[in-house]
């Protein structure tokens, strides 16, 4: 005859708190560190947004962008080459998934970029005879479509890029259409437009190699011209398109101390460090030899253990810049998300496989993530 096992709530008791004690001493899982939560009060990180991500396909991009920043730019989506083929026809579809994105994740939105001479629609220029436009007849269509792209994003965009680009290293205008047809007067013309369609908005001049003396001291004075005439200019976005020897970073670091003085916001936009060659001074029939092909590609099936360790170091030595002047720096933005979808593959020779960027092509961050999160504690 089988005897019946008694309860005993004492031991039942015992048992249950043994049990809660070791769910409450259980190892929680750490979250991976993020960029934007390291720099939160220093600068915002931003990424630049491409068609993959403003229309949701690359699902993995998307993930990263949301773990790790706070600001995104459109990379191609708002230039006026996109927005109005045609005059008079815009289209807004991608641009708007663009702010949607940014709005529904709560992030700092950047336009780029109103006025560019590059990826500007041919039609802007000229007229039915294929001659240049008039003075009158170009500001105009310059008017018209910054305040229908700014106005159509009143309130939703914090910043854009009105000009982009318009001076030459050594300083001198860039001969432009918008040059060569308006004058130097464009400059200040695109920052009223912009103003008068959102005030609200900040308003940006931006532009590369911005460490060059040149170039440094021609924008003070621009900046300072459109301030004495009492045109909204809010920041410099000084482009990050770096090499491993270029620019120097203690000229790249009086550029930033000189934007700073006119008592503007600085930032850095478009940031990527190619490791990649650049084929100045090579002819075409060199180009097209297997020899020259390997010269401008050398790390196509991968980075060598002490060149990875020197871009690391390149990026965190730019970082550390940017931290000591986190007091003038308002964003860092880079120019892309992963190595397999940077425009640096691309160019000036199509093909080839470069890692500018701080997520590898498994969409995996490098070991210079951390590096760079871990400056934030030094």
């Amino acid at each position: 005859m089988k005897t019946k096992k008694r309860f005993n709530p004492l031991l039942a008791g015992v048992l249950l708190l043994t049990l809660l004690l070791m769910g409450c001493s259980a190892p929680q899982q750490e979250q991976a560190p993020s960029l934007k939560d390291a720099y939160k009060d220093m600068f915002l990180i931003g990424t630049a947004l491409n068609a993959n991500h403003n229309f949701g396909h690359d699902t993995l991009g998307i993930k990263l962008i949301q773990d790790h920043f706070n600001s995104i730019v459109a990379e191609n989506c708002m230039k006026s080459m996109h927005l109005q083929p045609t005059e008079g026809v815009f289209f807004f579809d991608e641009a708007d998934k663009f702010i949607a994105f940014g709005e529904a994740n709560n992030m700092h939105i950047v336009g780029h970029t109103l006025i560019w001479h590059s990826q500007a629609p041919d039609w802007l220029f000229t007229d039915e005879n294929g001659e240049d436009v008039s003075r009158e007849v170009m500001i105009e269509r310059m008017r018209s479509h910054i305040h229908t792209v700014v106005g159509r994003y009143k309130g939703r965009v914090d910043g854009w890029d009105v000009v982009n680009e318009a001076v030459l290293d050594d300083g001198s205008w860039r001969n432009t259409k918008f040059y060569e047809i308006i004058g130097e007067e464009y400059i200040k013309l695109a920052f009223q437009f912009a103003h008068e369609a959102d005030p609200d908005a900040e308003l940006y001049y931006n532009d590369y190699a911005m460490s060059q003396e040149g170039k440094r001291n021609s924008v003070v004075e621009m900046v300072k011209k459109l301030q004495e005439e009492g045109i909204k200019i809010d920041g410099i976005g000084m482009q990050g398109h770096m090499g491993m020897d270029y620019p120097d970073i203690s000229e790249f670091e009086k550029s930033i101390e000189a934007f700073a003085a006119l008592g503007v916001k600085v930032m850095i936009t478009e940031m990527d460090i190619t490791l990649l060659p650049f084929p100045a001074g090579e002819t075409a029939e060199v180009s097209l030899t297997a020899e020259y092909q390997e010269k401008m590609n050398p790390y196509a099936e991968g980075l060598p253990e002490e060149v990875e360790a020197a871009f690391n170091k390149r990026y965190s030595d730019f970082f550390g810049l940017f931290l000591k002047h986190q007091d003038k720096i308002s964003r860092v933005t880079l120019w892309g998300l992963t190595d397999n979808d940077t425009w640096r593959n691309d160019w000036p020779i199509p093909g080839r496989t470069d890692y500018p960027l701080l997520f590898d092509r498994n969409y995996e961050p490098k070991a210079v993530v951390q590096q760079l999160i871990d400056l934030t504690n030094e």
